[in-house]
């Protein structure tokens, strides 16, 4: 499409002046579960990922600051710990998403803006989630507005949104007007990105800590920012702003515009029920809807087919690396592999991703019968929908279809199963909180707008 000089000026303008009275309680009530979700998700890792650790270490070594790293008893300055706690946001792949655009646009917000209310409080609640709300509504939009994917010019999408969004959510934060915001985005084109090369490489882990990248790089900006670091006039919609040089400037200027600073996206998002890429949801729940209802042994399983989109066709090639991944967050992103373990185990939580489970041979048996075929349905939802025929050795073929996989908007985790999903991630921290102090600390999120200090919330929660 033509460019659209000035869009990045409109959107700027109207973020820099949404206020908390100008949100929906619908918005703000979206925005207090993002902020449990992934600060659950954030403690689990701290204490389940060794992947993390050597960014909670880096994190250490460059000395103390007021900023906690979540689960650990670490203090470090905001860039640093927004570079830890990122890594920890998507290390279990457990975290919030956008099935709309498919991408994670919290997963370096939170820390970011969690950082710089420890370095810059105190900030309430009302504040802090008018930056989450209007930081995860820019990601969303941005990714809204593509007309090319990303993926066609060898990028990886998802942390590069959430990066944008990260900036605009901290520098809002930080109480910044329109033009040093629009300077906060042009700082984070400087510093963001993440090729497609992360989806090809078996050893590599970058993918379960990706987000560490943008939410330092979110921090760095609008610090910067306020300090007065000129960007650019048109960081968006510029000959070489964000969409000329990730989608060819094929974009829509009025997904960017249309209700921004009215109608907030964050009340869309998808809450994972189970911690493995989203693609994969789909087979997960149809496994466990037929092991479910037929009752049947996993031996006597001949072969699964499964019928994918395109979007999820990575989530099974190569063949023999999704079959039999090495690493956790490849069988994370492994359609057979998730699908064999929701078979064996009747159930895909935080412990089906160990180093045994990724060894186990009936695991692997199974996830070997699993045959994809990129045959998607008109109805689906890119990215979220599926089918499954389980064969069994006596001749029965059992059939099963979603459209959208359990936790979507249609059909969410109500509160109590995210306050669970808390506790349990909470309870696996590297400094783990009782299930009563976790309750407590869940209360205390879900009650934010009345908080006058949001950083003291998370720098020392009772154990």
């Amino acid at each position: 499409m033509t460019m659209n000089t000035g869009i990045s000026d409109l959107v700027t303008q109207r973020l820099a002046a949404v206020r908390f009275a100008d949100m929906p309680a619908s918005t703000v009530t979206a925005a207090k579960q993002v902020l449990l979700d992934a600060c659950g998700v954030m403690l689990g890792a701290s204490g389940l990922s060794d992947e993390v650790r050597p960014f909670a270490a880096l994190a250490a070594a460059t000395g103390s600051g007021p900023c906690a790293v979540l689960g650990t008893g670490q203090l470090a300055s905001a860039p640093f710990a927004a570079l830890a706690n990122g890594a920890m946001a998507h290390a279990l792949d457990y975290e919030d998403a956008f099935d709309l655009a498919p991408g994670h646009p919290n997963a370096s917000l939170v820390p970011a803006l969690i950082a710089l209310a420890q370095a810059e409080g105190p900030v309430d609640g009302a504040r802090f989630l008018t930056a989450l709300a209007i930081g995860c509504d820019l990601s969303c939009r941005m990714g809204l507005a593509l007309r090319r994917q990303m993926e066609d010019g060898g990028w990886y999408p998802p942390p590069i949104l959430a990066g944008f969004g990260a900036a605009a959510g901290s520098a809002h934060l930080l109480g910044l007007g329109a033009e040093q915001l629009r300077d906060a985005l042009s700082l984070t084109l400087c510093q963001v990105t993440m090729p497609g090369e992360i989806k090809h490489s078996p050893a590599t882990v970058i993918r379960a800590v990706r987000e560490a990248f943008p939410a330092q790089a979110a921090v760095l900006s609008a610090m910067l920012a306020s300090e007065g670091v000129s960007g650019f006039e048109a960081p968006l919609e510029g000959p070489g702003g964000f969409y000329a040089l990730y989608a060819g400037g094929q974009f829509d200027p009025a997904d960017l515009s249309d209700g921004l600073g009215e109608r907030f996206w964050i009340e869309r998002l998808t809450f994972k029920p189970w911690p493995s890429c989203r693609g994969t949801h789909p087979f997960i729940e149809l496994a466990l809807r037929l092991r479910g209802k037929h009752g049947f042994s996993p031996d006597a399983i001949t072969a699964i087919d499964v019928r994918i989109d395109e979007v999820q066709r990575m989530l099974t090639e190569p063949a023999a690396r999704k079959n039999a991944p090495h690493v956790a967050i490849d069988a994370k992103f492994s359609i057979p592999f998730c699908t064999a373990l929701a078979l064996r185990h009747g159930a895909v939580d935080l412990d089906g991703f160990s180093a045994q489970r990724l060894a186990d041979p009936a695991i692997l048996e199974l996830a070997a019968r699993v045959r994809p075929e990129v045959r998607p349905q008109s109805g689906w939802l890119r990215g979220s929908g599926g089918a499954m025929t389980v064969h069994l050795a006596d001749g029965r073929q059992l059939c099963a279809e979603v459209d959208n996989a359990l936790g979507c908007p249609a059909r969410p985790l109500d509160e109590a199963a995210l306050v669970r999903k808390f506790v349990d991630c909470a309870g696996r921290a590297r400094r783990p909180l009782s299930g009563a102090a976790a309750r407590q600390l869940a209360a205390r999120i879900l009650t934010l707008e009345d908080c006058p200090d949001v950083g003291a919330l998370f720098g020392d929660a009772p154990r």
